[in-house]
This record gives structure tokens, sequence and C-alpha cells, in this order.
């Protein structure tokens, strides 16, 4: 996967209501969103995801990962991807990626990396979660689970759907309602993460669980 350009076609959804159909560079992986959700610019979103695009790591990742994101703002940016421009204003932010694991990340994947796959701490040990919370330099405070599923295995696809909450650096609490997969191969991850603030989340919460069950993966065919 070398570019990060997404496959994304505007087609009606029942009902009348118009959703944007969105896939990965390989086709395996698949989603919507409401139409009226803006795709984010892409340079900003890696710079968010991968960091210094002058690291050496970051251009690994960079070359071995996917993304895409979606903003329900009126004003869409990467920004929105963890922090809500307004409280008072706050949409959901949707971010996607497909990671192809190394070999030594294969023979360690488990349901705890699809918990992580989003790059929040997630399903971490009592004093790894004690340093989050006591630290003053942690931006990860508040951390809260609301549900925690492990999805159905689908022609050999493994997946969680886990809806969390945290406080980031000082703001409003968030809910992060988070699903990925392991491919039948165990070659990729796959990681849908939604943002909102808790309240946001609430209000919007069936529109979110839309584009949380939307998200699927295909068995990988010779």
């Amino acid at each position: 996967m070398t570019t990060a350009s997404a496959l994304v076609a505007g087609l009606s959804g029942c009902g009348g209501g118009g959703f944007t159909y969105v896939r990965d560079e390989a086709g395996a992986t698949y989603f919507k969103v409401p139409a009226a959700w803006h795709k984010v610019d892409q340079g900003s979103l890696d710079g968010k995801v991968f960091g210094d695009p002058e690291s050496a790591s970051a251009r690994t990742q960079k070359q071995l990962t996917w993304t895409v994101g979606f903003d329900a703002h009126a004003t869409p940016s990467a920004d929105h991807l963890l922090v809500p421009g307004s409280v008072a204003e706050d949409r959901p932010f949707v971010m996607a990626k497909v990671q192809t694991l190394t070999p030594a990340q294969r023979d360690e994947v488990s349901l705890n990396t699809l918990r992580n796959s989003s790059g929040l701490p997630v399903a971490v040990n009592e004093e790894t979660r004690r340093q989050l919370e006591s630290s003053a330099a942690s931006p990860f405070k508040g951390f809260e689970v609301l549900s925690d599923q492990v999805l159905p295995v689908q022609d050999g696809v493994r997946g969680i759907r886990t809806v969390f909450n945290y406080r980031l650096l000082g703001g409003p609490v968030q809910t992060f309602d988070e699903t990925a997969y392991l491919s039948a191969d165990g070659a990729h991850v796959s990681t849908l993460l939604i943002r909102c603030t808790a309240a946001c989340y609430r209000q919007r919460a069936a529109e979110i669980d839309l584009v949380a069950r939307s998200f699927k993966v295909k068995r990988a065919t010779s």
C-alpha cells in the first residue's frame, strides 16, 4: 500500500438518504458515511496518524498503512481526529486505516492488538493505566469502557468493537467507537475509529452506529 488515496464514490442510500461509500486500495475493507460528511485533507491526516514526515519510522508506517478520514463538521479538519473544534458544535469524526503487519507483528497479534490498533491505549495492564492516569504528562485521563464485544468470526475474519470514554488534554469527555478486524490471512488489521464528545455521541448514536456497522472486511481471494 504505497499511496493513501481513498477510492470513494457518492451513491444514493435507501430512503433517499445519501451516503459516500469508501473502500481501501485493495477493495477488501469498506464502509459508508453520510454524504454530508466531508473527506479531510490526506496530508494533514497523515501528519496526525504517523507524526513527523521526516521520521524514518513514520515513513515506514505510512508505506504499510492506508488511511482516510471524514468529518461531519461544516469545516472539516484532521485536527478533529482527537480534539473537537468546539464542544458546543462538535460533530462526529471517523478515521479508517488498514495496516499491513510485519512478520513479527503477525506472530504476536491478539484481540488486545485489535483494541489498541487505533493508536489509543485501550487494552493496557493495570500499572500502565495507573501511570497514564497519574502522570501530568499523559494526555489520556478518565478512561471508561462502555461496551466491548468480540464479533462473530466470518470467513476467517476476527474482530472486536469497543466503545470507550477518554478525557484528552484536559478537554471534555469524549466517546470513541472503535471496530477492528484481523484479515483471514492474518496479514492486515483494519480499524474504524469514530470520535465525538460524549454528549454528541449520545445525540447521534443511531447515525454513528450505522457507520460502525457498515465497516466490513472481505476474505482475501487467491
